[in-house]
């Protein structure tokens, strides 16, 4: 990976990057141990594998050609242990210690002139548990590339291979006008994006907007994935329509806890979709498009909200996710990275105009994880929040449980619990719709 250029996606993540603006996704990894957690053990077993990651030993570095790229370097003075930090929780006062230590911990930015990735190890949780907090910088890859280095830091998963040469005759080199085809069908793809982009915008700002803090809230939730496709079956759509329903009803219930008009909104939602590739060689970098989703947060009945989202999805499936305002993280793939440098921050804190809170959906293999051989009980993924954003989204289905990774903007929420309760409240009520 050392001299591989950043796309330029990565380089405008990196440039989005700011004390208030931090650009890491995160993960709170769960474990539920049978006997004594030796933490001195974990750490350096961590620090073993992460050792053998080359995507860690990795650090951007400004490149020469062409203007404003950059590359990733092999970092000289890489120690994998100067990553990883134990962390036991003494007090146990906190109504819940592990969310209110990892909302600290998610609201400090990576050092981005070192490898992008920081890992905690947390033990003195209740019930004898244990956690791992993730960081990883947005420019180093995407949810569905971050599988990779769970991949060498977890037990015994099954490692992306090189598929073989099967000995097959090359495609042929394309003519000089298929290469004019494929130009101009990119050109107009390009322009038809940025027409979608300028006609979505919106005023006034975002009902949800929020002011620059450092500060972050997580909140942990889980659901029965039974339960999710129990309401599938009732009410058709995908596993993804109905959390996408429950999460308008528990956005609707929070708007109208903070004394905010919900009836006859909407809250436009980002959810991201990867184009990623599943050769070995696409694991590094961002691959993503998106679509544009409005939430039906004025409605109050439960099994209409879900029939409205399953209606916004279906027209932007059809569409696809090269086509639409959505699609605007390919359009920012194919410009100069210069331009990245310039107009970045400007663009980040126009992201209220088009959007009011990112939505994403994080990989997980459905194996059985573990970390020296205890089991994983729970993973919830975190989405960094775009410039005045109050609330990002995740979402990771792991064996019974769909695992939601809640992150509010501190200034803008001072609890994040009312959300997390309206959750689980959302959920109830859409069951009990289910006969």
């Amino acid at each position: 990976m050392s001299g591989l250029q950043l796309s330029a996606l990565d380089v405008a993540f990196l440039c989005l990057e700011s004390e208030t603006t931090p650009m890491h996704m995160g993960a709170v990894v769960t474990f539920r141990p049978h006997g004594q957690v030796h933490a001195r053990e974990l750490t350096t077993l961590l620090a073993e594998r992460a050792a053998r990651l080359p995507k860690l030993r990795q650090r951007p570095r400004t490149a020469l050609f062409p203007p404003g790229a950059a590359i990733w370097a092999e970092d000289p003075d890489f120690v994998a242990s100067e990553h990883i930090s134990h962390h036991h929780l003494s007090s146990l006062y906190e109504p819940d210690p592990l969310s209110a230590y990892a909302s600290r911990w998610m609201g400090r930015p990576l050092d981005t002139g070192k490898p992008l990735w920081d890992l905690h190890l947390v033990t003195g949780l209740p019930d004898g548990e244990f956690a791992l907090l993730l960081k990883l910088h947005h420019a180093l890859t995407d949810g569905a590339g971050a599988y990779a280095v769970a991949v060498g830091l977890l037990d015994g998963l099954p490692r992306p291979t090189r598929r073989a040469h099967s000995g097959a005759v090359p495609p042929p080199p394309r003519s000089p006008v298929d290469a004019v085809k494929e130009a101009v069908g990119s050109t107009l793809t390009q322009a038809g994006i940025a027409s979608s982009v300028v006609r979505a915008t919106r005023s006034p700002l975002s009902p949800i907007s929020a002011p620059p803090s450092t500060e972050r809230r997580l909140g942990l939730v889980r659901l029965d994935t039974a339960e999710i496709r129990r309401i599938r079956r009732a009410h058709g759509g995908t596993a993804n329509d109905v959390v996408l329903a429950i999460l308008s009803g528990a956005l609707r219930e929070w708007m109208i806890n903070r004394g905010q008009r919900a009836d006859d909104r909407t809250l436009r939602a980002l959810i991201p979709v990867s184009v990623r590739g599943r050769s070995a060689e696409q694991l590094g970098g961002n691959k993503l498009s998106g679509y544009l989703c409005d939430l039906p947060v004025g409605l109050d009945d439960p099994v209409q909200r879900l029939l409205a989202v399953q209606r916004e999805m279906s027209r932007n499936k059809a569409a696809g996710p090269a086509r639409g305002a959505g699609a605007f993280p390919l359009l920012a793939d194919r410009m100069p990275p210069m331009l990245h440098r310039l107009g970045s921050k400007a663009a980040g804190l126009a992201a209220p105009l088009l959007f009011d809170l990112v939505v994403t959906t994080v990989p997980v293999p459905p194996n059985r994880l573990t970390l020296d051989g205890t089991q994983v009980s729970g993973v919830y993924p975190f989405v960094p929040l775009a410039p005045r954003q109050a609330i990002g989204i995740a979402v990771a289905t792991y064996r019974d449980s769909v695992h939601i990774g809640l992150q509010a903007n501190g200034a803008a929420v001072s609890d994040v619990g009312s959300l997390r309760d309206g959750v689980l409240k959302s959920a109830s009520r859409l069951l009990d719709t289910v006969h």
